[in-house]
């Protein structure tokens, strides 16, 4: 329960600056989202841990309805007039844990969770739940930072983004997730690899750092290895981080079986 105590604290405080991120707002990851989802315009959609709210708003044009599920209820909110004030009438706004989920069994026609399962303690009880609410073939589009395969840089990631921001769990690595999905009933139909540049200052900003966190942060980073900087492309001016680079998947996965 702390962790998702932790995760409430930080987007509580900083719902709007979720809604504005570049990141979220305009990444290609998006798009390409949209892209592979199949859609009639008669699906029932569900976009978990929403957030600002940029899946379901791209969502609501192609589908009949979607629902907008978030833990946080000031990240709701946030989300809530971001839609709206772009027009969308078809989603609503539901309050609830991605681990225990209020919906029946074969709920939805697709589900979309994107750049949040990192904040997730259990993994595979939200796994379990993505596959007990889809419909017998429904869609699940999962986009989320992950880390290489390799050790030392999947714990150089997870420190960084851990020192950032306290409610941050595990990125996971792409064999894992592939594990983990095929495993539940998941068939993975088609997967995407992103890089993503993240700019120091914003990067820490968006979870309002103080100077003293950001100066720990910074110095963390230059101190790391050759091997580190140049795998995560760490870019370094007069002594101050300016930049890094990571990964992100995108993947569609198919509910097999009844």
């Amino acid at each position: 329960m702390t962790i998702k105590k932790d995760v409430q604290n930080q987007f509580g405080q900083n719902a709007e600056n979720y809604v504005t991120s570049k990141i979220h707002k305009d990444g290609k990851d998006l798009t390409k989202l949209v892209e592979i989802a199949a859609t009639t315009g008669n699906e029932k959609a569900l976009d978990v841990a929403t957030g600002g709210g940029h899946t379901a708003n791209a969502l609501a044009p192609l589908v009949r309805h979607v629902v907008a599920f978030d833990l946080t209820q000031k990240m709701l909110d946030a989300a809530k007039r971001f839609i709206q004030r772009n027009g969308h009438n078809n989603v609503e706004f539901v309050k609830g844990d991605a681990e225990d989920m209020s919906f029946d069994d074969g709920d939805f026609d697709i589900v979309t969770c994107r750049i949040a399962p990192h904040h997730f303690p259990n993994i595979k009880k939200f796994i379990s739940e993505v596959h007990r609410v889809l419909k017998p073939g429904g869609q699940f589009l999962l986009d989320d930072n992950v880390v290489p395969e390799d050790d030392d840089y999947d714990y150089f990631y997870n420190t960084i983004e851990k020192r950032r921001d306290y409610s941050h769990f595990r990125a996971w690595k792409k064999t894992e997730w592939l594990t983990m999905l095929e495993r539940q009933g998941f068939e993975i139909q088609e997967w995407h690899r992103f890089e993503k540049t993240f700019i120091f200052d914003s990067w820490c900003q968006r979870m309002n750092l103080s100077e003293k966190e950001q100066y720990d942060l910074n110095e963390f980073i230059i101190k790391s290895t050759d091997k580190i900087q140049q795998k995560f492309n760490i870019i370094i001016d007069g002594g101050k981080v300016k930049s890094f680079q990571g990964e992100a998947i995108l993947l569609k996965a198919i509910k097999t079986g009844v």
